[in-house]
């Protein structure tokens, strides 16, 4: 089985970018694994963990993208956070600038999944 966690939030603070969970979500027991699928359908990318022998999906929605997209800018870290525990997302930023550079003018992804993330991260 798969599980989702919705990110509610993602901050800019130093040299990182925190994504924000349920501060009840034991964030500590999550493994990165330096992956990102895409979900045209919610207009998300996944980024992908385990917890136990589970996947556990982090979704990233349209409305944190511009916070992802300083982030590559500025060659930032990911962390996960419930506001005690953070975990770093290792990988984030090859597997973004992958997809994103596939998604552009790349039609299999869905016309508005595509004109969405070329509003967002286009140079």
């Amino acid at each position: 089985m798969t599980e989702k966690l919705q990110v509610l939030n993602a901050e800019i603070a130093d040299t990182k970018i925190i994504l924000e969970v349920d501060e009840s979500y034991p964030v500590s027991q999550l493994t990165p694994k330096g992956q990102i699928l895409v979900d045209s359908d919610s207009f998300a990318f996944i980024y992908i963990a385990e917890k136990e022998d589970e996947y556990v999906y982090i979704v990233l929605h349209k409305d944190i993208w511009l916070s992802i997209k300083k982030g590559l800018a500025a060659n930032l870290k990911l962390y996960l956070s419930n506001g005690q525990d953070n975990l770093e997302l290792i990988d984030w930023k090859e597997e973004m600038e992958y997809l994103i550079d596939n998604i552009e003018g790349n039609g299999n992804y869905g016309e508005e999944m595509e004109q969405a993330v070329t509003s967002v991260f286009s140079k």
